[in-house]
């Protein structure tokens, strides 16, 4: 059997977003077989994949170069992988390419394009376009070994029971977040007619959402009381999830639940919708020429006002919403 070594080891949303491709991959090749490599708390997002088996790694026991020899000689010996796959390309699994490669394996790596993205992010570029999604290049990577890999662009329901919404309004970088009196405004026009799940994680963000919780009706903070397994779940059973651009559209991508996503200083051009995911579910400000000013939404605005954020109306999303339900 074929055994593929793969690492990806952050950030959550991107690391979400091989699940699917993994899932297809194996079942337009099923005499693979593949080991990923990633942080201990991500292992949940691969349990249902059949023919993964999923390694977690505490990367504080491996730093450096000694430690990703250290790695690299571990999974050697307990794998005796035939292919290796960097679905990274960071500093660290560069390392660790070069380790492989001295050992004789032909290591196939994910590329990135930073150079189109730092057109797409230039302000003064007006001529905007779509750059290939993460996912195809994820795939790429499978395809460059000279295996066959379709992938299909459509959400795969996990659960035909689908009651409420589910709402994450917090994102990793400013650029990326709905500022959350809008958020907030959104959660209570949507509480007349839907019931409400809130989703987020940190002590921050814990005590926001149960603030909200409080405040308004027919909602409930799930964030900070489920393991990501149950978090999962929950997800599934949603009727819609709405979230910024980040890891919760990616959750609801994996567990086949329609997303109405929001986005700032990022774009959908540069490949990160979620799997499955509709350009129609989109909210964004879409006559701000300086868009996307950023890739992964760290970046401070060019303006100065944050429009593609405070230019978003409510009212837009309610209407993306009703018709998502519809």
């Amino acid at each position: 059997m074929m055994t593929i070594l793969a690492y990806r080891f952050s950030a959550f949303g991107d690391v979400a977003m091989l699940a699917p491709v993994f899932r297809e991959f194996l079942e337009q090749n099923p005499e693979v077989k593949i080991i990923i490599v990633s942080r201990e708390n991500f292992s949940d997002l691969f349990s249902d994949i059949e023919n993964v088996d999923f390694v977690g790694v505490d990367l504080d026991q491996y730093k450096g170069f000694f430690g990703m020899r250290k790695l690299a000689n571990q999974l050697i010996a307990k794998y005796q992988p035939t292919h290796i796959a960097d679905f990274h390309d960071v500093i660290r699994t560069k390392i660790l390419n070069k380790i492989f490669k001295s050992k004789g394996y032909s290591v196939f790596k994910i590329d990135k394009d930073k150079e189109e993205k730092a057109v797409l992010t230039d302000v003064w570029n007006l001529d905007k376009k779509q750059l290939k999604r993460t996912v195809e290049r994820y795939a790429d990577v499978f395809r460059s070994m000279g295996l066959n890999l379709e992938l299909s662009h459509l959400l795969r329901p996990k659960s035909a029971q689908k009651a409420g919404i589910g709402i994450a309004p917090f994102a990793q970088h400013f650029g990326k977040m709905l500022p959350l009196e809008k958020s907030f405004e959104l959660a209570q026009k949507l509480s007349e007619n839907h019931a409400l799940y809130f989703f987020g994680g940190g002590e921050s963000e814990v005590e926001i959402l149960k603030d909200w919780e409080e405040l308004i009706p027919n909602s409930q903070s799930v964030a900070g009381k489920l393991s990501l397994k149950a978090e999962l779940e929950l997800i599934s059973e949603l009727k819609l999830m709405i979230s910024m651009d980040s890891a919760n559209m990616h959750l609801a991508s994996l567990m086949g639940t329609r997303c109405v996503s929001i986005w700032g200083s990022t774009h959908p051009f540069a490949g990160f919708l979620g799997y499955g995911q509709k350009l129609e579910d989109v909210v964004q400000v879409k006559d701000l020429t300086c868009r996307p000013c950023s890739v992964f939404g760290d970046k401070e605005c060019y303006r100065g006002d944050w429009a593609c954020l405070h230019e978003i109306r409510i009212q837009e999303i309610l209407e993306k919403v009703e018709k998502a339900l519809s």
